[in-house]
């Protein structure tokens, strides 16, 4: 079994529903993204994916999230924006172009993160 990871980051604002604390208020952070994808076979380069195509996908829905205040955000309508929903999000959405895709890892903080995979 072949796995690899590629890593990305982005800035955002948000505040959680239904919680009573510090994080109920409007704040932000820097958040660090690790996706994952695995397979058994490789292909003609001997690459599981290309790193490039992973990366660029994920970018592209990262764009969707950076810079925003993520309560605002359609796509993310009636849901807390917490870690481990805007796992879930970038998870469903980049499982789309990347059949592969095992699980998504979003790090609030260097010592906090999410993780969401799919059984």
């Amino acid at each position: 079994m072949f796995e690899v990871k590629v890593e990305a980051h982005f800035s955002a604002a948000h505040h959680l529903l239904n919680y009573d604390g510090k994080c109920e208020n409007l704040h932000g952070h820097n958040w660090k993204v690790e996706v994952y994808a695995q397979g058994e076979e490789l292909d003609q380069s001997g690459m599981l994916i290309d790193f490039t195509i992973l990366k660029k996908e994920l970018n592209c829905i990262l764009d969707i999230l950076d810079h925003h205040d993520l309560n605002t955000l359609e796509e993310l309508k009636g849901v807390s924006p917490s870690s481990e929903n805007i796992a879930k999000f970038i998870y469903t959405e980049l499982k789309k172009k990347i059949p592969k895709l095992t699980k998504v890892c979003v790090w609030e903080t260097e010592r906090a993160r999410a993780t969401y995979w799919e059984n």
